[in-house]
């Protein structure tokens, strides 16, 4: 129901728009037309990756492996897959809501996403070049700790 009225109220703002200035209407949804046209092969993209995704692992394996009954070794295999994964955010939200339908579990999500966003595995040379080596440890230690943090309090709030 929120989402029609969303809807609504974006068509009434455009149908204002539209009788206050045709000209700037017609140009900002030429703009908005160009915008979705460059942004059109990354959705593609998630949707690419997220159908692999749910073709690779069956239903039944990702409830198994990251379902709420995993307990602590899911949180871990998917901050462990997190951390070494490297996905855009808009890739990795739409991946965790359709994982999230195939069975798995809030605080394996909230793990896998925190670590995929804050702990980079894959980016630490160029850390470690910009940073030191200290610096850039410390920082993923810290964001790996962390992300069991925010999977407890999720886990709390939407379990």
């Amino acid at each position: 129901m929120f989402t029609y009225i969303l809807y609504a109220l974006a068509i009434a703002g455009l149908a204002v728009s539209f009788f206050k200035d045709r000209q700037k209407t017609k140009a900002a949804l030429m703009k908005a037309w160009k915008s979705f046209e460059n942004i059109l092969p990354q959705l593609l993209m998630i949707f690419l990756i997220i159908g692999f995704a749910l073709a690779i692992f069956p239903p039944e394996t990702i409830r198994k492996f990251l379902g709420s009954e995993s307990g602590f070794l899911g949180i871990l295999a998917a901050a462990l897959i997190g951390s070494i994964t490297l996905m855009p955010g808009f890739v990795a939200f739409p991946l965790a809501a359709a994982l999230l339908k195939s069975g798995a579990g809030y605080m394996q999500l909230a793990a896998f996403i925190s670590t995929l966003m804050m702990v980079g595995i894959i980016t630490i040379p160029i850390e470690h070049k910009t940073f030191g080596l200290k610096a850039t440890i410390t920082r993923n230690v810290s964001a790996f700790a962390f992300s069991f943090v925010v999977a407890v309090v999720m886990g709390v709030v939407l379990g």
